[in-house]
């Protein structure tokens, strides 16, 4: 099969998506980060090199190639040089600690490590695998590695680190690469195929171990053309985007960016006055910020004001309809994106089309792409509900993922024989087939007998003006089996206490619903992109409860 990209033919794979798109906007920017830039020309040579050195370390089609790097240009090459030659990139993620890496490293089956040493004053990965492989420290870097814990690694490599060390370097890499005949690389890029796997992603998830998400060159390749096309993405864009290269937030924008010749802008860590800069000097057209906590950063940023945002044409941010309204008035030339998505879905194959009516942005998470179906069932009974209940969301189509690595029983339950994707998401089909998302179904809370949505107690918290960001999760409760917990990140120099949130529900919402507990935080638990409530649930401490129907008395 192939796919059509600007008139040519090429196979939806990703190295077969970057050379055509080397052939058809060659000089053309497509990768910016941290003052480096490369056109596509340019980008496919260097990812070429990159790749002929790693069949000279030996890493063959098949193998399990693991990336630990903060954001850094090294890990946007050593993705593409995996990909052509058939290697799956593991994408880690660059927040793991010691405990995370004991599992994922030896579950996904690793055989070359590369660790980035880029941001070691911050997050240092030597003590941490030093700690978890002892073998480590009397290994000379030449022979291959035997590790008790991680048997299937052979050989670690160090990027982006000045410091002395026993581990190779860029120069065992490079060494590597001039030994081998290009031919041997010509050939090992063209017997990758679709339907070889092109990278493992570990999900976040809601639990301590995540599972190990294998998609396709295929899914990967064809939901970036489908994103292309719903953005309208020509040569002329460029895509700003600075979260995590581990995960789909990246993977799928910059697999657009190769379908339709735009460039990439990403950012080694991101800071809000740092990234406005950004969007001035690149002149960018496309903000794929995604999510609110970096959204509102920018939109509340001193340097804000300033900003000409005549260039920019799409503002992608998910979240609750009342803060996607506030972002359409902050960025009014823009039109407000919103979606839906997953890792096991390829990331998001459901986006707002860009002519829906400003309340549908805000309301939906759009239409899902052609070729994808949604339907909405009963979670207990499996049956399917009507338009406009709510129930679990089941996808099905090219863009489901190829299985979880080595958790058969954990695929079979996420898509049984019925072909359909257990999402473990709640939503509705509104109006015009659009997608409604209302929270994880775990994260329905239960009180009084009662069903509450989380996110629907968190879309109205944010109504406040102080308030930046609302999470909440359900805690247990002797009266009414279980309560509201409400997690609240004010703005910058805003002034709030508890009673204040409290106040603001109080005659506006159900009082079962109100929170009878307020915390406040600088700094959320995150996984790549996203809250891990269930570690705001461990810490929870039972403390400080309101009365809410004292309160309720004293305010009539």
């Amino acid at each position: 099969m192939t796919d059509t990209l600007g008139g040519s033919t090429c196979l939806p794979t990703v190295g077969g998506t970057l050379t055509r798109a080397a052939e058809l906007f060659g000089g053309s920017d497509a990768l910016v980060y941290e003052g480096r830039r490369a056109t596509y020309a340019a980008l496919l040579e260097e990812a070429k090199h990159r790749a002929a050195g790693l069949i000279g370390l030996g890493v063959r089609a098949g193998d399990h190639v693991g990336i630990l790097m903060p954001n850094c240009w090294d890990a946007v090459l050593l993705f593409y040089a995996c990909n052509l030659i058939g290697a799956p990139a593991v994408l880690l993620n660059a927040r793991y600690r010691e405990e995370d890496l004991g599992f994922v490293i030896p579950h996904a089956d690793i055989s070359v490590l590369f660790v980035g040493g880029h941001a070691h004053r911050f997050t240092d990965y030597r003590p941490m695998l030093a700690n978890l492989y002892p073998e480590l420290a009397g290994w000379d870097g030449a022979t291959p590695l035997a590790l008790a814990d991680a048997q299937k690694l052979r050989l670690l490599i160090e990027l982006g680190d000045d410091r002395r060390g026993s581990w190779p370097k860029e120069a065992a890499l490079a060494n590597a690469a001039r030994a081998i005949d290009p031919a041997d690389l010509d050939a090992a890029m063209a017997a990758v195929t679709p339907d070889h796997i092109s990278l493992l992603m570990f999900s976040s998830g809601t639990t301590a171990h995540p599972k190990a998400c294998m998609l396709k060159h295929r899914s990967l390749c064809e939901t970036g053309a489908a994103l292309a096309e719903r953005f309208r993405l020509t040569p002329d864009d460029r895509v700003w985007d600075p979260l995590p290269l581990f995960h789909m937030s990246t993977m799928l924008p910059m697999a657009a960016c190769r379908a339709a010749g735009a460039c990439f802008v990403g950012m080694a860590h991101f800071e809000a006055g740092a990234a406005l800069r950004l969007f001035a000097t690149e002149r960018i057209t496309v903000n794929y910020a995604g999510f609110p906590t970096i959204v509102s950063a920018i939109a509340t940023h001193p340097d804000f004001s300033r900003w000409d945002q005549a260039s920019l044409r799409i503002n992608h941010v998910v979240g609750p309809p009342d803060l996607l309204r506030r972002y359409q008035d902050q960025f009014p030339g823009a039109v407000l994106v919103n979606s839906y998505g997953l890792t096991e879905a390829t990331g998001v194959p459901c986006y707002s089309d860009l002519d829906d009516p400003p309340e549908l942005l805000c309301a939906t998470s759009g239409r899902l792409f052609d070729g994808m179906a949604a339907m909405i069932a009963d979670p207990e009974t499996d049956e399917a509900l009507p338009e406009g209940e709510a129930g679990e969301i089941r996808l099905k189509g090219f863009a489901l993922f190829a299985g979880y690595y080595r958790d058969p029983a954990a695929t079979a339950a996420a898509i049984p024989p019925d072909g359909w994707l257990r999402t473990g998401d709640l939503g509705r089909i509104g109006p015009g087939g659009r997608l409604i998302y209302d929270g994880r179904i775990k994260d329905m809370l239960k009180i009084g007998g009662e069903n509450v949505a989380a996110v629907e107690l968190e879309s109205y918290l944010m109504t406040h003006p102080a308030i930046r960001m609302a999470q909440v999760v359900g805690v247990p409760d002797d009266h009414l089996m279980e309560v509201a917990a409400a997690y609240i990140e004010l703005h910058d120099d805003a002034q709030l206490d508890e009673h204040d949130v409290v106040r603001h529900c109080l005659g506006r919402i159900a009082t079962f619903k109100v929170p009878r507990y307020v915390r406040f935080v600088s700094e959320w638990p995150m996984s790549a992109t996203k809250v891990q409530k269930y570690r705001l649930r461990q810490d929870f401490t039972p403390v400080r409860k309101f009365d809410i129907a004292a309160m309720a008395r004293s305010s009539v």
